[in-house]
């Protein structure tokens, strides 16, 4: 008789167990999430300025790329829909904003996302070639200048002008992001401090806990950043240049990369020769006018 109880106990535990995990996979599935969409994950706060950017618009009809939150990373997402759309592809796409990082990347090459939406340095693309797709680059090298990126309180790094003014200075990145880590360490830091969370990196720059932070230059009149309580920004006329080329990458696992990589580079190709990319880029801040800026590392 207690093995009998023993027994409805034990299978009782496991239905409550089964019923909890389907519990939270209900939960964790966007509800905005049609069955037969793709689902892409994103970084919230590239996500939020992604819907304040767009306000309902048809994604694929835009052609003005000014406005309050635009960046790098929602020209990316934007791009990147506009490409597979010109390429041929024809599924459309649902979104899971979360702290996902580098997450993504495992997720690729093992075939439960489709794509990034954020475009990956061509050196940390080609570490994982033979799981991932890598198309035509977005942005060419040499494209990528960045700002140094500070608290407007932090006057010593607001003050610099030359490379031999970084030698006092603090930095922050990770080695995950292989362009930066390496541009950084050829620059004469004081320190060059590895943080892996780019939220992080933006809040230990915002309390002056570490100077500075390589950032794309933002759309605002001052070309400042604001998330929160975090507001950073960028030296006057000061920039770095980062020499690698940027490409979308599409994992070879799931079922639509094949279909997806073909039709992305179709579509770079034509966004390409209407000047759509370099309008894009250049709309939001993020291509500067050379002529106006200091480049340190030329």
């Amino acid at each position: 008789m207690h093995f009998f109880w023993d027994k409805i106990l034990k299978n009782l535990t496991l239905l409550f167990h089964s019923l909890i995990l389907l519990l939270i996979a209900i939960i964790s599935t966007p509800s905005y999430a049609r069955s037969d969409d793709v689902l892409i994950y994103i970084r919230d706060d590239v996500y939020n300025d992604y819907q304040n950017f767009v306000d309902k618009r048809d994604v694929l009809a835009i052609k003005s790329f000014s406005g309050k939150t635009i960046r790098r990373d929602v020209v990316d997402m934007i791009i990147a829909q506009q490409a597979l759309k010109l390429g041929g592809f024809t599924l459309e796409f649902s979104y899971a904003p979360g702290k996902v990082n580098f997450r993504n990347t495992k997720m690729l090459q093992d075939g439960n996302l489709l794509i990034s939406f954020d475009s990956y340095w061509k050196s940390d693309a080609q570490a994982l070639a033979d799981k991932l797709y890598i198309s035509e680059p977005v942005i060419r090298k040499g494209e990528y200048v960045a700002g140094l990126y500070t608290s407007p309180y932090n006057q010593k790094v607001l003050q610099v002008k030359t490379l031999e003014d970084l030698k006092k200075l603090t930095s922050i990145s990770t080695p995950k992001w292989k362009t930066d880590w390496q541009t950084l360490q050829s620059l004469p830091l004081k320190e060059l401090i590895k943080e892996n969370s780019w939220l992080s990196m933006a809040r230990m720059v915002n309390l002056q806990w570490v100077d500075f932070m390589l950032m794309p230059f933002n759309s605002t009149p001052d070309q400042s950043f604001t998330m929160e309580k975090i507001h950073l920004v960028p030296v006057k006329n000061i920039a770095i240049v980062l020499k690698d080329s940027r490409h979308f990458v599409i994992s070879k696992a799931h079922p639509q990369g094949e279909a997806a990589f073909i039709a992305i580079n179709k579509g770079i190709k034509i966004l390409r020769e209407h000047g759509t990319i370099s309008k894009a880029y250049t709309e939001a801040g993020f291509f500067i006018d050379r002529n106006q800026y200091k480049i340190l590392n030329q």
